[in-house]
């Protein structure tokens, strides 16, 4: 795909998606082909025996109302449990998280009452270290997208915690002013979202909306950038996206200043 400054941004989903990745998520069916042997009453030579695999095992789900469920099938680029599920999950407050970066310090304000299943999970990571020694792999320059996004060890942009859960979208968006039809929403400055591969596969990957966005309102929202952090985001916006032989002016790629998650830690 083109990354011309004219093209419609590319949507906030996984650089490389896993090919045996699907939205459907008919996962762990296995097909079995049976063997029909035909009675003639002519003794036959049996075939040695062949071990039939045991059918895979569902994926684990997690008993309370965020359901956490397993992806076997994208493992995790970290290791990390499944998180805490109590049956009455936070829905109320606001926590905060500091992203010791090496262009700066982001400040981050979580929302449970916006979002309760994701800032369960996004502490649940933080809390197990999962975003330390990370890097932020993404940088658009967009006319209609400009964010940064963070959350994948692999720092390939495929990578995750080895589970899902489903989307806890907004509904008070504002209607986005470059878009006449109504579908896309603002995303606003500082404005902190999940990112995802289609309807309910939130994982471990985020971004950072540092410029007014236009997007459908298929992301989460689970909380917003403080003043510093919007700060540091401006000074790694202002340093480009890394030329590469294929597009040597590009409006989507690696940032040009490398940004690395040094550390994520609750502050209290």
């Amino acid at each position: 795909m083109s990354r011309s400054s004219r093209r419609q941004p590319v949507p906030l989903f996984p650089a490389h998606p896993p090919r045996t990745r699907t939205l459907s998520r008919l996962t762990g069916v296995a097909l079995l082909a049976t063997t029909l042997v035909g009675g003639s009453g002519v003794a036959a030579v049996a075939a040695p025996a062949t071990a039939v695999p045991a059918a895979a095992a569902p994926p684990r789900t997690t008993p309370g109302p965020c359901a956490y469920t397993e992806t076997p099938d994208e493992p995790a680029a970290r290791p990390v449990p499944l998180p805490p599920d109590p049956r009455r999950t936070p829905g109320h407050g606001t926590v905060r998280v500091t992203l010791r970066t090496n262009q700066g310090p982001i400040g981050l304000t979580l929302d449970r009452e916006q979002a309760p299943c994701t800032v369960q999970s996004f502490l649940h990571l933080v809390r197990h270290r999962f975003y330390d020694r990370t890097s932020c792999h993404r940088l658009t320059a967009y006319p209609t997208l400009s964010v940064l996004q963070c959350g994948d060890p692999s720092g390939t942009g495929a990578g995750g915690p080895g589970y899902r859960y489903a989307d806890e979208l907004p509904t008070d968006l504002p209607p986005a002013p470059t878009d006449p039809t109504g579908v896309r929403k603002v995303y606003a400055r500082g404005v902190l979202a999940m990112a995802n591969a289609g309807p309910d596969t939130n994982g471990s990957q985020f971004f950072l909306v540092y410029a007014n966005s236009a997007l459908r309102p298929n992301y989460t929202v689970f909380g917003e950038v403080d003043a510093a952090g919007l700060a540091t985001l401006d000074r790694i916006a202002a340093g480009g996206i890394a030329p590469t032989a294929e597009d040597p002016a590009p409006v989507d790629g690696a940032p040009a200043l490398p940004v690395e998650i040094c550390r994520a830690a609750r502050r209290l």
